[in-house]
């Protein structure tokens, strides 16, 4: 049986209820982000991809 995902939000958050934000959760082996706005919707990035993300988030 597996453990249910401990998601966490960013530390940019404001932390009040009308704040969208972008959560992440990890196990072992996967990366797993959501925004708080859809949390049924989540993503589960490649390493590649996460770095390829960031990678141009940065750079904006």
């Amino acid at each position: 049986m597996s453990q249910p995902l401990r998601w966490q939000k960013s530390s940019y958050s404001a932390g009040d209820s009308d704040n969208d934000c972008l959560e992440i959760a990890s196990t072992p082996t996967t990366l797993h982000l959501r925004e708080s706005d859809d949390p049924t919707t989540t993503l589960a990035p490649t390493p590649t991809a996460l770095h390829a993300l960031i990678t141009v988030l940065k750079a904006d």
